[in-house]
């Protein structure tokens, strides 16, 4: 059946070949810079019995004053058109020839627009050092009325041969993706070229070396647990990410944390290359949810920062509720600043009875004092308080930790 088609298609076509045609429009798909004048002219067949003063001019579908025409001879028709603008589709803009009755005698394409400007800000990154992904900007608005034309080109800096990216568009427009057969520990050069009907520009050349734009798969197998009784921490331990175990370099991570009602979401930096983790300062009886990231940083001894993964799945725990009733009445700014200097006094009381011969308090110890002071507030129905919002880090020796309570609604 396709060879059917294909056959009818084919004698069709010769068929139309075959016709004289009743008139010709010339140039034939003249391409211009905006802001130019073209001046076309409609020739009719002489065997056609037409009179050019009888033609009209289209652009578009909208037909053209008859000031613009100029009567060349019985059987020609000139237009002159000022000022074009940018052609309103790629694929070129319509001028056509009409006879009286409104049928088409000919017609042709306009290309109008500017010749493109070179694209900038090239932005590469490669996943676990197996592929090299780029993006770049186009120019100016001349993309918007010819059809562009991108080309990624890359060669090793001192030898090889130059090649040309294949698969456009992967990671979105203008952009294009290398899915293999790249050097370590050797630069590259790379650049992209666009061209259109009125030229071609080419970008600045990026070099770059893979294992300084390397980027990961986020951290997985990440959890979220409650920290004993402690109603103001949560624990947060994950996984480095598997396709990196085998290199040598030094990871960072970030966490965020929210709350499950707000979508503002809490950075912490300062983690470095632990997977484990405990968030303080928290509000009781909340439910937060908690990512993690990861950036490689100095892969076989690259000295750039690296890249920073995509964010983990969200994993949502919740901090213990505290017992304290409603209607409890809170203390005013000057009662607490007292509370506080009578809390740091128990705190070293319980210290100096506790820890008899520490020279350093560590967190297990402080957990101890913590739980203890729960407790205590509990009893006497009174505020407790808290660390500020920071990460304890594990083994991390601690001083003293204390600070009001992150308000909680309600209060």
């Amino acid at each position: 059946m396709p060879s059917l088609l294909l056959l009818l298609s084919l004698c069709l076509m010769k068929q139309v070949w075959s016709l004289t045609p009743l008139a010709v429009v010339v140039p034939q798909d003249p391409i211009l810079t905006i802001g130019a004048s073209l001046a076309a002219m409609c020739i009719v067949n002489p065997e056609v019995n037409e009179d050019a003063q009888d033609l009209y001019w289209t652009l578009n579908g909208m037909r053209l004053p008859a000031d613009l025409y100029n009567l060349v001879n019985n059987s020609a028709l000139k237009v002159t058109i000022h000022g074009l603008n940018g052609s309103r589709q790629q694929s070129g803009d319509n001028l056509l020839c009409h006879r009286s009755d409104n049928r088409v005698l000919a017609g042709t394409c306009l290309y109008v627009g500017f010749p493109p400007e070179k694209p900038t800000n090239i932005t590469c990154w490669s996943k676990n050092t197996k592929d090299l992904t780029c993006k770049w900007n186009p120019g100016g608005e001349g993309e918007s009325f010819l059809h562009t034309n991108y080309t990624l080109k890359y060669k090793l800096r001192w030898y090889g041969k130059e090649n040309e990216c294949q698969e456009m568009a992967r990671a979105g427009p203008n952009s294009c993706y290398i899915p293999k057969d790249l050097a370590l520990f050797t630069p590259y050069e790379i650049w992209v070229e666009a061209s259109n009907k009125l030229g071609t520009a080419a970008s600045d050349i990026l070099s770059l070396d893979i294992l300084d734009v390397v980027t990961t798969d986020a951290p997985f197998d990440v959890q979220v647990n409650r920290v004993g009784d402690l109603e103001d921490q949560l624990s947060v331990r994950w996984s480095s990410p598997p396709a990196l175990r085998d290199f040598l370099f030094q990871a960072k991570y970030q966490i965020r944390y929210r709350v499950e009602d707000s979508t503002e979401w809490k950075v912490v930096d300062d983690i470095g290359n632990q997977t484990l983790c405990r968030l303080a300062g928290l509000r009781p009886g909340t439910v937060y949810f908690v990512q993690v990231r990861c950036n490689p940083v100095g892969i076989y001894g690259s000295r750039k920062a690296g890249i920073w993964s995509e964010w983990s799945i969200p994993t949502a725990a919740s901090t213990p509720r505290n017992e304290r009733s409603s209607g409890t009445c809170y203390q005013k700014s000057g009662e607490s600043s007292s509370n506080l200097r009578r809390e740091l006094k128990q705190f070293f009381g319980w210290v100096k009875k506790h820890a008899y011969g520490c020279t350093a308090l560590n967190i297990k110890l402080y957990d101890q004092w913590r739980v203890w002071l729960q407790k205590s507030h509990k009893t006497r129905n009174q505020p407790s308080l808290t660390v500020p919002p920071f990460l304890f880090s594990q083994n991390q020796e601690v001083a003293v930790f204390v600070g009001l309570q992150e308000d909680s609604p309600g209060r």
